[in-house]
């Protein structure tokens, strides 16, 4: 897919986690996750804004094919990529937070600049 990391799952878990979590994070602006899984939905965060940008009827089908609800979709290309219109990348900051208090996973929050 996007990364490298198997993230502990099976290639469909896998998939199907980084889809709810790109979608939850276009539907609230910023999520709280691991570390490791904010790295893997960054690029397909960034990806999905570009498609947004470029915008178009076969842009809008690619992206809701990707995203799992379609009122997210169409914030997507209506509010969150116009903003984005005169910039070239970086969409999205990772800020570490330190370790999560019961296995000590290191936390991080994902969000849209």
């Amino acid at each position: 897919m996007f990364g490298t990391r198997k993230l502990g799952r099976t290639s469909d878990q896998r998939k199907a986690m980084l889809r709810a979590m790109t979608t939850y994070l276009f539907e609230n602006g910023k999520i709280e996750t691991t570390f490791t899984r904010a790295k893997e939905v960054q690029p397909v965060a960034e990806k999905m804004i570009t498609l947004g940008k470029k915008g178009g009827l076969s842009a809008y089908r690619r992206a809701l094919s990707y995203i799992t609800k379609e009122d997210v979709a169409n914030k997507l290309f209506k509010e969150i990529a116009p903003k984005y219109a005169d910039r070239n990348g970086g969409y999205t900051r990772v800020t570490r937070l330190g370790p999560r208090r019961g296995d000590a996973a290191e936390m991080a929050i994902i969000e849209l600049v």
